[in-house]
């Protein structure tokens, strides 16, 4: 009987050290994103949105099937490399975590996707937009923002149509997110009438772009697009005023955040830069972004970069549909989160179609002005 009663006493103190009581259920999140590299900028501004949303249910005191939900982020770096982001999908699947919220870019998204899918563990990508990450058929794979046709097909149109582009040149750097998006651009280009007179290929890492861009300026374009992340495009910015080609630079999600300016170096001229991020905020929504937005500076001590708040949606959205099936197992919550419709986030309203898409996805167009990101409309 002593020896019973230390055991007891002994588990009881083990279960107060970690703050956890017997009844609570302990629901884990996987969290992956570059936090390393020359996008980690981007990576840490996704994980703290999810640790946001974390502290949040933690705070709130939710319950799952009658049990009070303790949630924990297990939050991994994938640096932006394919096979980092697979090593990093297992580990998560390894510690049993009840769902995944990523990865950032389509080229670790993508391959990581498979792994999860064979291990029945839901995952939201906050911001790949790839097509193809959604049209694997993998029945785990959701995203919370409108893929590379809407983007690309949208920034192709708005080069002819809105900025009278006669001579178009694109440039990519071969990653599955910038291949993909700048072949998109080109067929909104080609749908209008525009002309593509150079497409030219980079790689994600590179620094110096005087020979492309020389064949480019050859050509005498009025638009650059560049298919790419913000790391490259502001060097290639720099070099391309060095040069004397005063094109206008358009750009995806990828080059569209608060660091571009400095990354250019001071470079950018009001106005050239037009570029587009998948999402968007209008009317009921804008003031549930600004509270977002406030209170994620309040928290980290710096301003949103990018997706953030998608990421803080897609934990809430994976919660909530927990909540609803009554449980954090990934086989009895899936069909509830497949299901989501008319979810009020702060990112708008939620619902997923049949591949794993947001129905009725925004863009927000922008530009920049006195160093600082503008906004110029909100398209779907």
């Amino acid at each position: 009987m002593q020896l019973k009663a230390k055991l007891i006493a002994a588990s009881a103190a083990l279960i107060l050290a970690g703050g956890v009581s017997a009844q609570d259920l302990v629901v884990r999140i996987g969290h992956v994103g570059p936090t390393s590299g020359a996008i980690a900028h981007l990576g840490k501004d996704n994980e703290n949105g999810a640790r946001m949303a974390i502290e949040e249910l933690n705070a709130k005191g939710v319950t799952i099937g009658g049990r009070k939900a303790k949630f924990e982020l297990l939050a991994e770096d994938d640096a932006a490399d394919p096979k980092q982001g697979t090593a990093a999908a297992q580990k998560l699947i390894d510690s049993k975590v009840n769902g995944v919220v990523g990865h950032l870019n389509s080229g670790t998204t993508i391959p990581a996707s498979k792994l999860y899918f064979d291990a029945g563990i839901p995952q939201i990508s906050p911001s790949a937009t790839n097509p193809r990450y959604t049209r694997q058929g993998y029945k785990t794979a959701f995203r919370l923002v409108a893929d590379d046709v809407h983007l690309g097909g949208t920034l192709g149109r708005y080069a002819v149509e809105t900025l009278k582009g006669q001579r178009i040149a694109v440039i990519d750097d071969r990653t599955a997110y910038g291949q993909g998006v700048a072949d998109e651009f080109e067929k909104g280009v080609k749908s209008k009438g525009g002309s593509v007179v150079a497409r030219e290929f980079t790689n994600d890492k590179a620094t110096d772009f005087t020979a492309i861009l020389t064949s480019i300026k050859g050509k005498n374009p009025d638009v650059v697009f560049f298919g790419g992340m913000d790391a490259v495009a502001g060097p290639m910015l720099r070099q391309m005023k060095q040069l004397g080609i005063n094109a206008k630079f358009m750009g995806g999600d990828g080059i569209c955040s608060g660091e571009l300016p400095k990354l250019a170096a001071g470079t950018l001229a009001d106005g050239q830069v037009i570029c587009a991020e998948a999402g968007g905020v209008e009317g009921e929504f804008k003031a549930s972004m600004d509270k977002f937005k406030a209170d994620y500076k309040k928290r980290f001590g710096i301003d949103v970069q990018l997706y953030a708040p998608y990421v803080y949606d897609a934990v809430n959205v994976m919660v909530a549909a927990m909540v609803k099936a009554g449980s954090a197992d990934p086989a009895k919550y899936l069909p509830e989160l497949a299901k989501t419709s008319g979810y009020k986030g702060v990112t708008g309203t939620i619902a997923f179609d049949e591949k794993g898409d947001l129905k009725n996805g925004a863009l927000t167009l922008f530009t920049y002005k006195g160093g600082k990101r503008e906004q110029l409309a909100v398209v779907r």
